[in-house]
């Protein structure tokens, strides 16, 4: 099932895009909820309906139901009020690569547990402008990931268990001004003020059912599901990104056995996967002077176009825009 979040009469509209369609959730029953929130904390009592109606649509079944076409729709985030937003490190091709750049040694805690570190859940946005302050065009980044969402509380959740959790996939790119990153990150602390100010989610979120086709083994040695889905992204036009989500070395469920300890997950949670191994331009400039001391760095500008596209999530796309206001934080330092 693909759920779509969008906006409509100036409030948030959750529907089913079936076909390219999207068919608003309270039109097609009246127990089915207008809201993603609320779709994600009954999730057991919904899924089932949906799921039925969702079959309905594809036999042609239903009428008198107005549909909208999903690419004129102004888009928001799949899940536009999460509860909360953690961010992995999953990929052990982009953490190796990112170390050789820096010509330091690969860190073998990265094989003995997951990390994850907590972004602004506020920030999160779907498709369209992405609006920057001055300081965060020094050296600002994208990144190329897959997020999930948690479908239920649970805590002390095993490995074993969490795929349950999984309310389903969507593409993520978490944004980053890397000169306010690393500035602050020297004194141990963050990453904070380089990655609060946007995580773009979208363009829907496409549940595990839809998905059993593209299953895969997890790494040797891992637990839960791990899927066959080519990552992508391009810069105005320009491919700059590839990878798999089957790349991923920890998996969604055993990242949430560690977010999960000792704490409360709750519905609405997000949870990226980390970046793919050339997922962001830290990465590819890094190998790029590795390679030749007189290579070209590049960042994201204004006006500047990215798409990020994941198979079977769809493509997600965002403009970089200049915010009006130009103050900097940079220019206080002592």
């Amino acid at each position: 099932m693909k759920l779509v979040t969008y906006l409509k009469d100036e409030r948030d509209q959750l529907a089913l895009l079936v076909n390219g369609q999207l068919y608003d959730t309270d039109m097609l029953h009246p127990d089915l909820p207008v809201s993603m929130a609320m779709f994600l904390n009954y999730w057991d009592d919904i899924m089932p309906l949906a799921m039925a109606v969702e079959h309905r649509i594809k036999e042609g079944l239903v009428r008198n139901v107005m549909a909208h076409p999903f690419d004129e729709a102004y888009l928001l985030a799949p899940v536009p009020h999460p509860t909360s937003c953690r961010d992995g490190y999953a990929f052990r091709q982009h953490v190796a690569a990112a170390r050789r750049n820096r010509k330091v040694d690969m860190i073998p805690e990265f094989d003995q547990y997951p990390i994850f570190y907590f972004t602004n859940h506020n920030s999160i946005q779907g498709p369209g402008d992405i609006v920057c302050m001055p300081d965060h065009f020094e050296k600002l980044d994208f990144e190329l990931e897959a997020a999930i969402v948690i479908n239920r509380m649970g805590r002390n959740i095993k490995a074993e268990d969490a795929d349950a959790y999984i309310g389903g996939l969507m593409i993520m790119n978490d944004m980053s001004a890397r000169r306010l990153q690393m500035e602050e990150m020297l004194l141990n602390l963050g990453p904070a003020k380089g990655k609060d100010f946007a995580t773009v989610i979208g363009p829907m979120l496409v549940t595990l059912d839809e998905l059993e086709q593209y299953e895969i083994p997890c790494k040797e040695g891992h637990t839960g599901k791990s899927w066959n889905l080519g990552m992508k992204c391009w810069v105005n036009g320009i491919q700059v990104s590839q990878g798999n989500v089957g790349e991923m070395d920890w998996t969604f469920a055993e990242i949430i056995e560690r977010c999960s300890y000792g704490v409360n997950l709750y519905a609405g949670d997000v949870i990226g996967s980390g970046t793919v191994g050339t997922g962001c331009f830290l990465e590819l400039n890094g190998t790029g002077k590795f390679n030749d001391p007189n290579y070209t760095e590049q960042w994201l500008k204004e006006g500047d176009v990215v798409e990020m596209e994941i198979d079977a999530l769809g493509k997600l796309s965002n403009t970089i825009v200049r915010d009006e206001n130009d103050f900097s934080i940079l220019a206080l330092k002592k």
